[in-house]
């Protein structure tokens, strides 16, 4: 998977799910402050979109605040319902029961269906939604996405690519940058590292 294309050279085009007034809106409560003392108090999540050849390909990930951890992801041909519940439904086996967090979303219509906002309710999550079209109020979800298509997408040729192994690629690197991937905020480890050197990774 090499090569280069012209994609870099395209502006970056946000995928947006905003299709009008579902159910209201509820207060922005992380008012872009990302910063976090522990694991799992603070999360974002949004869909990212990748454009192939063969079709598109959606990320749906939740992001922690402490570290950057990718916490829970899913990865889909359709940026539907089942994408980010099942996103959720992976993050709430891990960490229900043990702490309340703070989920930050755009004002997207994954996020105001009854199935996520059930879901967050019966755990005890807190919502909390940006501002309409305020990309800066999840900064640091945007940020995460756009080091990931300029480390794994941008100048690589996908042209041969199916969307199954694109998927498998894509997998393989969240993996990657959860077990491996350096972070000078974090002395120079990477998510996994540190939390193992603080004695609380799971």
């Amino acid at each position: 998977m090499s090569g280069k294309h012209k994609s870099k050279n395209k502006a970056h085009q946000k995928y947006s799910s905003y299709q009008g007034e579902i159910s209201p809106a509820v207060d922005n409560v992380i008012q872009r402050n990302f910063h976090s003392c522990k694991p799992y108090q603070k999360l974002l999540t949004d869909i990212t979109e990748f454009a192939l050849p063969e079709g598109k390909v959606y990320l749906s990930p939740l992001i922690d605040c402490f570290d950057g951890m990718v916490t829970s992801w899913t990865i889909g041909c359709s940026p539907n319902a089942e994408l980010v519940n099942s996103m959720l439904d992976n993050a709430i086996d891990k960490i229900a029961g043990k702490v309340k967090p703070v989920i930050h979303s755009d004002r997207g219509y994954h996020y105001r269906w009854p199935g996520w906002i059930k879901r967050m309710e019966d755990n005890g999550f807190i919502r909390s939604m940006s501002k309409k079209g305020c990309s800066p109020d999840n900064s640091a979800c945007e940020g995460f996405f756009g080091r990931l298509k300029n480390e794994f997408f941008y100048d690589k040729d996908w042209t041969k690519t199916g969307i199954k192994d694109f998927i498998l690629s894509l997998d393989k690197y969240l993996h990657w940058y959860n077990e491996c991937r350096i972070k000078a905020s974090l002395g120079y480890k990477s998510p996994v590292q540190y939390r193992q050197s603080l004695g609380i990774m799971e």
